[in-house]
């Protein structure tokens, strides 16, 4: 019984012994988990870096291949905007960038805020004088919650630093209108506008239009344009990014509809012209983009219709002179009940109702606006294979739309038909 007793004292002596080791290994193991010993004192938090940069110079790569015949054939591949390490101390940081917190005993950080909003941070990528993390893309950069405040939260302490969190570069993700007049005004959204000073018209063949701001909020803008000599452009935002000046550029081209030429536009069909509609056709108010008005052409279901627009009688001397610097025929058109395929008829050989002019077809959806912007180069001259150009001692004085496959009776609108240099 003794030499039980006896027995059973030293099983719990080592077990003892054996929890009492794992104790200690695992609490080694816990402050091995990091690489290094948190500080215990209160965090402070000495300067803000940039972790890295984007070279965005355009460099190219030489590729060789060989032909069919084994002749070697060299081509330029452009390479990706390059990313390197860059470190610079900064005062304000931009959504979405990944920057680098120095400072002191930030190796127990529980919390990293930015403006109030958390952000996630890696514990693989924090020693107890840095952390490397990235600016939440919905951190507040506007109003009562954009305080300029970094917070650090650790397990002794709370460290606020100032660091003003930049607003995006203005980006538009709408347009209600892809063309413009002087007087006409185009809504936008998007992201960025709170901060835009000023809007201009960046022509792309040179000049620039300005503009006045109407209305503006951070995710809608209201754009009223001057008149200005721009054909077709691009809009450029002036913008205050954290008390200096910068610019965006948008990537929608627009039109200016007072620098075209004219088929249907101001709410009217333009002097000269005249529709010769196969179908019921009329002005109409039901639908319209940039004027009052918008042009209403009826296809009769079942039926084999040609809707459009002619230059005088259709006669040799009637109409436009080629120009190689037309560049596109713009127009905008609401579609109807289900979608459909329209073919432009383009030329000088009026509207001739025959299968060889289903040509130049294309898509429109049903039930909203459909924009086009096709170039004239790739328009088919009349019902042949060829384009204006090669058949440049001819007028166009035919823009017609041809619809064939309609099995019910369709209503659309046209707006804005117009050829744009």
């Amino acid at each position: 019984m003794k030499s039980g007793i006896l027995n059973l004292k030293n099983k719990t002596r080592w077990i003892l012994c054996i929890v009492t080791i794992l104790t200690v290994v695992a609490c080694k193991k816990d402050n091995g988990y990091l690489g290094f010993t948190p500080g215990t004192g209160t965090p402070t938090i000495s300067s803000v870096h940039t972790y890295y940069k984007t070279d965005t110079t355009t460099t190219y790569d030489t590729i060789i291949t060989y032909n069919a015949a084994g002749q070697p054939v060299q081509t330029l591949q452009t390479n990706p905007p390059r990313i390197y390490a860059f470190d610079s101390v900064v005062t304000a940081a931009n959504l979405g960038n990944t920057y680098q917190i120095q400072g002191t005993n930030l190796g127990s950080t529980t919390l990293i805020t930015f403006n109030g909003y958390t952000a996630y941070f890696n514990r693989a990528l924090i020693t107890d004088n840095s952390i490397i993390v990235q600016v939440p893309s919905k951190t507040p950069y506007l109003g009562a919650a954009a305080n300029d405040s970094l917070v650090i939260t650790t397990e002794h302490g709370k460290v606020g630093y100032k660091l003003v969190i930049l607003p995006p570069a203005p980006t538009v993700a709408s347009y209600s209108d892809f063309d413009f007049l002087g007087g006409s005004q185009i809504t936008l959204t998007g992201v960025g506008f709170a901060s835009v000073t000023s809007v201009k018209v960046s022509g792309t063949l040179g000049g620039s239009g300005s503009t006045s701001i109407v209305s503006q909020s951070d995710t809608v803008m209201v754009l009223q344009f001057d008149s200005t000599d721009v054909s077709r452009g691009f809009l450029t935002f002036s913008y205050n990014a954290g008390g200096q000046t910068d610019s965006a550029k948008g990537t929608q081209e627009l039109v200016d509809i007072d620098n075209a030429y004219p088929v249907f536009a101001y709410g009217n069909i333009a002097p000269g012209w005249g529709s010769w509609s196969w179908d019921n056709a009329q002005i109409s108010t039901t639908h319209f983009i940039t004027s009052a008005s918008s042009w209403n052409a009826q296809y009769s279901g079942g039926g084999y219709k040609v809707d459009g627009f002619r230059n005088g009688g259709g006669n040799a001397t009637d109409g436009l002179a080629y120009s190689p610097d037309y560049t596109y025929l713009v127009f905008w058109v609401y579609g109807g009940t289900a979608k459909e395929t329209l073919y432009i008829l383009w030329g000088n050989e009026g509207f001739n109702n025959q299968g060889p002019n289903q040509i130049n077809g294309q898509t429109v959806l049903a039930n909203q606006w459909n924009y086009f912007k096709i170039p004239i180069s790739s328009l088919l001259w009349n019902t042949s294979t060829t384009n204006w150009a090669a058949n440049s001692s001819q007028n166009v004085n035919t823009v017609a739309f041809l619809m064939t496959s309609n099995s019910v009776t369709e209503q659309l609108y046209f707006d804005d038909v117009v050829l744009v240099k």
